[in-house]
């Protein structure tokens, strides 16, 4: 067992045939629970949040317009003690170079995932560049922990180019640092909904993956400082158990083994993936509509949602899956299902969007774990959709109209008591605060 002053009371590091290491519970841990927490090594947000959200704590404006930077201009604060937060930290290295930098024809080459890496290994060589020695690579325990993860399998991985800093870094350290990029790095997000890119050496070095993890994390918007990510048990964790996160979502049923291997190096052999595997290849499902809709039907029963107040959701386990219904496990089949019931909901067909509706909800409490956020998130469309099917038919009988109330409400509770799990997150006008808003409009009826 290894101790590390970073290491959670509840977590202990045992060694692991594969990875580096495995996190395991020592003490019970409930659903809900905390289980670290752990500021941003470094981070960047997306370009097309660039200028909506503070640079540095990620917080959409509040009560005034966000500041910027006069240095560059490309850099936007909620207030002065953001700005001066992130000068401190990495921009006044930089206020000066990004804009050159970034018009430049090296820069611009970049395929644009490796133009947020650029940026985000810049901010980390700036931030490197203030320590007592500059560079250090013991200056600090999260630049002692990062550096401490594997690198990327691939040898072959190269730096890319950054924006020039003073003094410039040795140049073995900007190749040592990216090697442990792709294969580490979190996308930040607020409310299902990527924000940005970040670094958390800790998680990082703490928790493996799986497609069916047991907890996920969370990222805390707060004023005057970075992005911290929180994990959070979704399920109860016993003593000796691993605790493992979703390093892709585990709704990318055939893509997610080739997506693990190229960027993490690992083959994944999770019951899920194990399942999948024997499965191949998926069916495509019927092309026929009526035949289509019987299978759907089939589907809905064999997870066994029931719409009815007090209800709890079905635990049913992916690898269970009847021949017959494989052919929804398709990515395409699951993505196409979305869409249909977002534009149905959209355009106020509702009895599609219902039928839609619950038939994603199927395959997602067959896809994902339990108290995932997106089963949460998904139930509260399914409750905002049927409220507007409510307010945009006043004419309704009102036998129907106590029957569409009740779907509501079912799926508000539901909806409470997984998102609840996870906890409030990201943005201030979170789901919970939705389904707040939902359930009192309800109760004043």
């Amino acid at each position: 067992m290894q101790v590390a002053p970073w290491l959670p009371q509840t977590i202990k590091l045992v060694s692991h045939p594969k990875a580096r290491d495995q996190s395991v519970a020592t003490t019970q841990i409930k659903a809900g629970s905390s289980i670290l927490t752990t500021p941003a090594f470094a981070s960047i947000l997306l370009d097309s949040e660039k200028g909506r959200r503070c640079d540095n704590c990620f917080r959409l404006p509040q009560d005034k317009p966000l500041r910027r930077c006069t240095g560059c201009g490309s850099y936007w604060y909620c207030n002065a003690e953001c700005q001066n937060v992130q000068w401190r930290k990495h921009h006044k290295r930089i206020c000066k170079t990004i804009n050159v930098f970034t018009v430049s024809p090296g820069y611009q080459a970049l395929p644009l995932h490796e133009k947020h890496d650029s940026i985000l290994l810049s901010h980390v060589i700036a931030q490197m560049s203030f320590s007592s020695t500059p560079y250090s690579l013991e200056d600090s325990s999260l630049t002692s922990v990062f550096l401490s993860l594997l690198p990327h399998a691939d040898d072959s991985v190269t730096a890319p180019v950054i924006c020039p800093i003073k003094p410039p870094p040795p140049a073995h350290l900007l190749q040592t640092l990216y090697t442990r990029f792709g294969n580490n790095n979190f996308a930040i997000h607020s409310h299902l909904n990527t924000i940005g890119h970040g670094i958390f050496p800790i998680a990082s070095r703490l928790f493996n993956h799986s497609c069916l993890p047991n907890a996920a994390a969370k990222y805390h918007l707060s004023p005057d400082q970075s992005v911290v990510m929180e994990i959070v048990a979704l399920q109860e964790i016993q003593p000796g158990e691993q605790i493992c996160l979703p390093y892709l979502d585990p709704a990318l049923l055939q893509t997610r083994q080739q997506i693990l291997e190229i960027s993490y190096g690992f083959k994944c052999r999770c019951p899920s993936c194990s399942f999948l595997n024997r499965a191949e290849p998926l069916p495509e499902p019927p092309i026929d509509p009526k035949e289509l809709s019987n299978r759907e039907i089939q589907l809905r029963n064999f997870v066994g949602f029931v719409l009815r107040t007090g209800v709890e959701l079905p635990k049913i386990s992916i690898e269970t899956t009847l021949p017959a219904l494989r052919c929804f496990l398709r990515e395409s089949y699951m993505a196409d299902l979305s869409n249909q019931f977002r534009d149905a909901s959209h355009e106020s067909q509702y009895d599609l969007a219902f039928e839609s509706g619950i038939t994603l909800l199927s395959l997602y409490l067959l896809v994902y774990p339990e108290n995932y956020p997106q089963i949460g998130m998904h139930l509260l469309e399914l409750a905002k959709t049927s409220w507007n099917r409510r307010i945009s038919s006043p004419d309704l009988p009102e036998t129907q109209d106590t029957e569409i109330k009740s779907q509501v409400q079912v799926f508000l509770s539901a909806a409470s008591r997984v998102l609840t799990v996870l906890g409030e997150e990201g943005d201030d006008d979170g789901p919970l605060k939705e389904i707040a808003v939902l359930e009192r409009l309800l109760s004043e009826e």
